[in-house]
């Protein structure tokens, strides 16, 4: 197999007589970061500086705010949130948990350790 050093990747967690699977970390993210703005609360996810500067690029990152860590077939995730103002965060961080873990573990097959939630803001109507 050759080498992927642009990308991390966890090992592969399935194989079978046609080969093997591997997901890219980034993918996990992505996963995670559509699911979580599914969520009716959730304004946007909140990413750092590097996130703004890519987004007034016009560049949409579906990664932005998500942090995973892989280990074998689990995955632990942090999500840095935005949430809608007038919205209960506990309920909203509740949904999103539940809709991020169970996103990951039917398209990826990895069991979902933990969903952790970093509300950095609260958005108004007139913030968006």
């Amino acid at each position: 197999m050759e080498e992927r050093e642009e990308k991390r990747i966890h090992g592969s967690y399935e194989k079978n007589q046609n080969g093997e699977l591997i997901i890219a970390d980034d993918v996990i993210a992505i996963i995670a970061g559509i699911s979580a703005t599914e969520v009716p609360g959730v304004a946007s996810m909140a990413g750092g500086w590097s996130g703004e500067i890519i987004a007034r690029m016009g560049i949409r990152d579906l990664s932005k705010g998500v942090k995973i860590e892989v280990d074998g077939e689990q995955v632990s995730v942090l999500l840095s949130l935005n949430v809608k103002y007038g919205y209960s965060i506990p309920e909203v961080s509740a949904d999103v948990q539940e809709k991020v873990a169970q996103a990951i573990e039917s398209m990826t097959g990895l069991r979902v350790l933990d969903v952790n939630i970093r509300i950095a803001g609260v958005v108004t109507s007139e913030d968006e």
